[in-house]
């Protein structure tokens, strides 16, 4: 089955906003402690449960990017008879991750807003009536301490949880919509009759 514009438009979209995601994800990991190119990729992957599988392709390109503007600086060393490049963050690379963490901030608050506009004008639903998707912070997983206060099983169904909330919150108003629809049919198959 062919893939359609919308869906490639739409993968080549969340593949630009996962580079700048994962650029922001190595700031961060590199406050936290000097790592290799290798260790970065599993910790991404380690953290984001497998969400993000950056590959050497990925990473080193953005690692080089990062290191030339300044913001991260490496230094090779032996390590098993090879030599390894370890990177630590700059101090201006600790200005960017402060500036990039508030940014995304106000792009999620931004997003909940809108998603409470559409709830409320597309979907005629209310906000305070219905609980809310509420835009995920993609850094959080690279923000929290090591250790959790719940779970990852405890996440997992929370997540799923929610997620079953709101599918049966769209499938009751598309149920309504789909009444809404077929009584305005038959009014206009009706009056057509009549005329």
């Amino acid at each position: 089955m062919p893939v359609n514009t919308e869906e490639k438009t739409t993968a080549n979209w969340m593949k630009e906003a996962q580079k700048g995601y994962i650029r922001v994800a190595v700031l961060i990991l590199l406050n936290n402690k000097p790592s290799h190119g290798y260790e970065i990729m599993k910790e991404i992957k380690d953290k984001t449960r497998g969400f993000y599988k950056p590959t050497p392709g990925g990473v080193y390109p953005i690692l080089k990017d990062l290191e030339k503007a300044g913001y991260i600086t490496g230094e090779w060393h032996k390590q098993n008879n090879r030599s390894i490049k370890t990177y630590r963050i700059t101090e201006k690379g600790k200005i960017i991750l402060r500036n990039a963490i508030v940014k995304q901030s106000e792009i999620a608050n931004n997003m909940n807003r809108l998603f409470q506009e559409f709830a409320r004008d597309v979907l005629n639903m209310e906000s305070s009536a219905v609980p809310m998707p509420v835009m995920p912070n993609p850094f959080a997983a690279f923000l929290e301490e090591e250790t959790r206060k719940t779970s990852d099983i405890e996440e997992l169904e929370h997540q799923r949880r929610q997620i079953n909330q709101h599918s049966r919150m769209i499938q009751e108003k598309l149920k309504s919509i789909e009444k809404e629809l077929a009584k305005e049919k038959a009014k206009k198959v009706k009056t057509k009759q009549e005329s």
